[in-house]
Formats: structure tokens, sequence, C-alpha cells
């Protein structure tokens, strides 16, 4: 798959899935439903194909999934990776028994959830995040004839894939949106569970927020999960509380009880000027609410598409095992959306993401480098 697509892939504004619009005052501890229309894409799928001319009934490839905990309809990360398998199978024309996801609701389901995988046998098995390290790496020594993958993880391994992201690339064009946006002088940021990769997020989006001006104060906690949605509302609520009219966050479905409280503000007071950046696919559609939209922009990060093109690189050339598959900025693997940003805020987005292809800016990948 080009890069061309990687970037449609990103840019898309909507999702291939109808969520059931559950979400109450409060955030609870699980996240929604997704309704899986694979089946009425399919034809679509097979249209596609043809043109291509591909021959669906000659295809035998299957490729299958394990979440990270925040499960496949936690309106990020996972569910971004969800949506670029079925994106996969109805480009190829395929039904949807050639994909599938195992849910993790804890890291003790890992290993159990891979092993299923490994004995309905597809051909590539991808691990959602790099909590699935160790299981992935696990497994793949004990499975040497079977291909996985991970992501925001490397495992060097020959019959391993790995697909990374300079997430703080995108994270500090979202400083930069925030900093040139913000009334009040103070934005947040609020992060799952700290480690090497969510420390990029921190770390690209506060060096984003000084490169406009050092004086803006950033407020950081982190939730110790991905998917309690209680624990992101009550760190926004507080953020919100001493002045931040800006949060940002890199937690999953933690993410939608920053949503919620945000929404829950505006409700109550509708001259409330506050805002939430999104992360991983575009969440313009988390901050509606009945006076308009309080998503600022989004971050994303090209999961989805980063599987459909490391699944297809291994049904044309061959299963790219042991090499590490980089994604940023100038490979079109993560970006920032336009959203509700200004004309004038945007042109300094352009700006900075100019200056970071140029080598002009260089962003950190971790706190302590700032």
């Amino acid at each position: 798959m080009t890069m061309l697509k990687l970037r449609a892939m990103l840019a898309l504004g909507t999702s291939a899935f109808v969520l059931a619009a559950c979400q109450g005052e409060d955030a609870g501890d699980t996240t929604e439903t997704i309704e899986d229309d694979t089946e009425e894409t399919t034809d679509n799928g097979e249209d596609t194909a043809e043109e291509n001319g591909e021959d669906t009934e000659d295809i035998d490839f299957s490729i299958a999934m394990i979440t990270d905990e925040g499960g496949v309809d936690d309106r990020s990360f996972n569910q971004s990776a969800w949506e670029g398998m079925n994106e996969w199978a109805d480009s190829h024309g395929l039904s949807n028994d050639h994909i599938n996801y195992y849910q993790s609701d804890d890291a003790q389901d890992f290993i159990p959830n891979l092993n299923q995988a490994i004995a309905e046998d597809y051909d590539i098995i991808y691990g959602i995040g790099f909590a699935l390290l160790d299981a992935i790496s696990d497994v793949a020594e004990q499975n040497p004839d079977m291909q996985f993958g991970i992501v925001d993880e490397i495992v060097e391994m020959d019959n391993v894939v790995s697909l990374t992201f300079r997430d703080h690339e995108a994270a500090f064009l979202a400083g930069v949106a925030a900093a040139e946006t913000t009334e009040t002088g103070r934005v947040g940021f609020i992060g799952g569970i700290s480690g090497t990769v969510i420390d990029r997020f921190e770390a690209g989006f506060r060096a984003g927020v000084a490169h406009v001006d050092e004086d803006i104060t950033v407020d950081i906690d982190y939730a110790g999960s991905f998917t309690d949605a209680s624990i992101g509302q009550q760190i926004a609520a507080v953020m919100y509380s001493n002045g931040a009219d800006i949060v940002y966050h890199a937690a999953g479905a933690v993410g939608n009880g920053v949503f919620t409280e945000a929404r829950n503000r505006l409700e109550s007071d509708p001259d409330d000027e506050i805002w939430v950046i999104g992360v991983d696919r575009d969440q313009e559609e988390e901050g509606n609410w009945d006076d308009g939209n309080f998503t600022l922009t989004s971050t994303l990060k090209g999961v989805g598409a980063s599987i459909e093109s490391s699944a297809n690189l291994a049904m044309d050339e061959g299963f790219p095992g042991g090499e590490n598959i980089a994604y940023g900025l100038e490979e079109e693997g993560v970006d920032l959306t336009r959203g509700n940003l200004s004309d004038e805020v945007w042109d300094a987005v352009e700006e900075a993401r100019q200056g970071i292809l140029d080598g002009d800016i260089t962003v950190p990948e971790a706190p302590d480098e700032l």
C-alpha cells in the first residue's frame, strides 16, 4: 500500500462502524459496543477487488488482532486497528471470515487470546499496543512457523513485524495548536499509563506548547489505565477547574471520560470556552453537543493503515519479518486534523510541520529531553 493510501486512511473523518449512542451524564468504567458492518461493506470490496483484477476465490489469507485492554470499541487506538483490518478485507473483497479480533479485558487475556488465534491458524496475528510486547515475544518464540505483528513496540524476531510511530511529531503539532488557541494560558495533558510510547505524546505536546510560548502552563497527569473513563473524567474536571481551557488526552478509552466532562460543563454553562484534543483517530464526533462541537483537533495515527499495508506486503512480496516499519510526518503515518482550528492557528501548525520535515525543529521523544 502506498503512502498516499496511508494518508487517505488517516484523513477518514467518519468511522466505518456505528457506535451505540449510550454515553450518559457520567463516564462509566466500560466502553460502548461496536457494531461490525463488515458484511455490509464486503460487496463494495468485491467490486474493488474485481476492478483490481483480483479473483477473491483465489485469496487464501487471513489476519487477526489481539486488542489491548481498551477493547475494540475504544473509539481510539484499538478501534483504528480493527477498522484497518476491515478496510483490508473490504479492499480484497473478503468476507469477515478472513479477519477476527480477540478482546482483552486485561493483560491476563493476552496469552490465551494469542493461543486461540494461533489454534485458528491466521496468517498474521497482530498485537495492538506496547503492552503486548512480552506476550508477543513469548508466543513468537514458541511458534516460529507462525507470523506476528506488534504495534508500538519492536520485537527483533524473524517471524514478527514491528509497526512503530513517531507520535511525538503529531503531538508537537497539537501543542502548537493548543498554545495558539488557549485564552487562559493553561492547558492539560492526560496520559494513560506512563511508558516509552505515551511519554512521547507528553514530550511532543509540551515541546509544541513551549515552541509557541514557554510561559503557558501545561498540567500533566496520568490515569494509570487505558480503560477507566471515570478516571479520565475526574482528572479532566480538576484540570478545567484549575483554569485549563484545552485538554489533550493520549489515554485510549480513558479519554471518553475527558469528553464526558467537557460536555457536562458546556451543558451547564454554554459560555464556558473549553476544548478537548483527541488522539489516534479523528475524534471530532466525540465532541458534538447541542450547541456545536468542542473537539479542537485530533492527532492521527495510521494504526489501521499500517496493518493493511503490512498485510498487503506479506501477500504480495512475502512477510516482512524482523523489520521495524516506522511512520512519522514524513511518511504521512501521523498527522493533525484541521478540526476547529482558526486559519491563523492552522497556519502556525503548518509552519511547525514544515519545520519538522525540514529538520529545523527537533521534537523530543521523552520528557527528560525537554
